[in-house]
């Protein structure tokens, strides 16, 4: 089955993986998902990621989720596409939405690479509002 949504489906396989107290997640690879999961490394939502390029034509992701320690609940609370293939949202610098007032990001496409909204800010670019999370 083709997906045609496949920033959603990257979405969909990290919360399904948290919903069933999974540590490891394999997600097909591309270039936009191995940006956003960077991101996503980066800001502390994820322990840790590995790219395997042997592995099929594109390669795969393999994510390490992260929990609370106490609690153990899934760090990442909620995260949602924006942009859909159907409908594509995109903003200039001054409309890039703040995500609960800046406690969550919001992944953005800009002509400079994929970027969170706080990047985006300090570089002046606006671009596709792809998906947020926190």
């Amino acid at each position: 089955m083709a997906v045609t949504d496949s920033i959603a489906d990257y979405l969909t396989r990290i919360r399904n993986g948290q919903m069933a107290k999974h540590r490891i997640v394999e997600i097909p690879a591309s270039k936009v998902k191995k940006s956003i999961t960077e991101i996503l490394y980066d800001q502390g939502y994820i322990k840790k990621y590995k790219f395997e390029d042997d592995a099929g034509k594109q390669g795969i992701i393999k994510i390490a989720l992260k929990y609370d320690n106490q609690t153990q609940e899934p760090i990442i609370r909620k995260m949602g596409r924006i942009s859909k293939p159907g409908l594509r949202k995109y903003a200039s610098v001054d409309e890039i939405p703040r995500v609960i007032n800046g406690l969550g990001i919001c992944i953005v496409s800009t002509s400079r690479g994929i970027m969170t909204d706080k990047q985006a800010r300090k570089e002046n670019v606006g671009g596709e509002l792809l998906c947020y999370v926190y």
